[in-house]
C-alpha cells in the first residue's frame, strides 16, 4: 500500500494541522513525533550548503552587480556579502561555475532565488556576478553548486547528535539520508545506527540529490533499504526532462531489486512510458 509522508516545517507543527493530515490520509511524518502514525522517519541535514543571515533582514540582490560569498559567518549579511556555512567553497568552483540560492525549484518568475555566476576566486571569498534581481528572506537558504563535490561527511556531527537524541528518544523507523553519494555512505550510517541500540533496526533510505549519487547508483541500491528521488535538487543540475526520465528509470531500477521507492507521479514520468526509444544527445 502506498504511504503518504508529510514534511512538518514551522506552518504546521500545530496539533490541528496534524490531526487534519492524518484524517486527509497522511501516514508518516517526517521530523516530528507523533502517536497516531504507522511510522516516524527522521531526515538528515547533510552536507547541505546555507547562506546564513543572523540578522533575519530580507537581502535585497540587484541583477548585473555583484556579490561576495565568505566563509566568514561573524559577518552580517548585506547586498553585497553573504556569509556561508563552508570553507572549502572557493577551492570546489571556478570562473563560469553557476551558484543556486533560494528555494528548490527556480522558474524564473518568482523573486525569492537567485543565479550566480562565478566572476573570481579571492583566498576564501568567491565573486559573483547576479543573473537575476531576488529578493532573500529569513535566517537560512539552501546553496546549491552545479555538478561539484563537496568535501562535507554525508552523516554531520550534527546529524549524529539528533539521532542519538531526538532519534532514540522516538525510535525512528526511517533514517532518510540526504545527500547520499556512495553506498559507502549507507554503510557508515548503519554502522553508528548499530551502536544505538534499538536503532540497529531501522531502515536507511538513500536521498538522491546531486550528480555524484546518480552517478554511483547502482551501487548504492545494493545497500540501501529503499531511494528517495530528490527531483528539486537535481532540477538545478538537469535539465527537467532529464530528471523525470531519471526518476522513471530509478523507480523501475529499484522496483526490479524490490527496494522501496518515493512514488513519482507527474505528466512526464507517465509520457515516459509511452515512448518506444529514448535518444540522449
Amino acid at each position: 500500500m502506498t504511504k503518504i509522508v508529510g514534511t512538518l516545517g514551522p506552518k504546521s507543527r500545530s496539533v490541528e494541522i496534524i490531526s487534519d493530515c492524518l484524517k486527509a490520509g497522511m501516514s508518516g511524518i517526517n521530523y516530528f513525533p507523533f502517536c497516531n502514525i504507522n511510522f516516524i522517519m527522521l531526515d538528515t541535514g547533510g552536507p547541505e550548503l546555507q547562506v546564513v543571515n543572523k540578522t533575519e533582514h530580507p537581502i535585497s540582490l540587484e541583477a548585473d552587480t555583484k556579490v561576495i560569498l565568505t566563509p566568514d559567518q561573524d559577518k552580517p549579511a548585506t547586498s553585497n556579502l553573504l556569509p556561508i556555512n563552508y570553507h572549502g567553497l572557493s577551492k570546489a568552483v571556478k570562473k563560469g561555475d553557476t551558484i543556486f540560492i533560494g528555494q528548490y525549484l527556480f522558474t524564473g518568475n518568482e523573486t525569492t532565488s537567485v543565479w550566480l555566476e562565478v566572476d573570481e576566486v579571492c583566498s576564501e571569498d568567491v565573486v559573483c556576478l547576479i543573473k537575476n534581481s531576488a529578493t532573500l528572506s529569513g535566517t537560512l537558504y539552501t546553496l546549491h553548486v552545479s555538478q561539484i563535490r563537496i568535501d562535507m561527511p554525508t552523516l554531520t556531527d550534527k546529524d549524529k547528535e539528533v539521532i542519538s537524541i531526538w532519534g532514540v528518544q522516538n525510535n525512528i523507523d526511517i533514517l532518510s539520508l540526504s545527500y547520499t553519494r556512495h553506498a559507502e555512505d549507507i554503510r557508515h550510517a548503519r554502522s553508528f545506527l548499530s551502536k544505538l541500540g534499538e536503532l540497529n533496526q531501522t531502515q536507511i533510505f538513500a536521498k538522491i540529490e546531486n550528480i555524484e549519487g546518480l552517478t554511483h547508483f547502482d551501487e548504492i541500491l545494493q545497500e540501501a533499504d529503499g531511494i528517495i528521488f530528490s527531483r528539486g535538487n537535481l532540477g538545478i543540475d538537469l535539465p527537467p526532462e532529464k530528471v523525470s526520465i531519471f526518476s522513471f528509470f530509478i523507480a523501475i531500477r529499484a522496483e526490479y531489486r524490490k527496494v522501496l521507492t518515493a512514488k513519482i507521479v507527474d505528466i512526464a514520468s507517465s509520457l515516459v512510458k509511452m515512448l518506444d526509444g529514448i535518444a540522449d544527445s
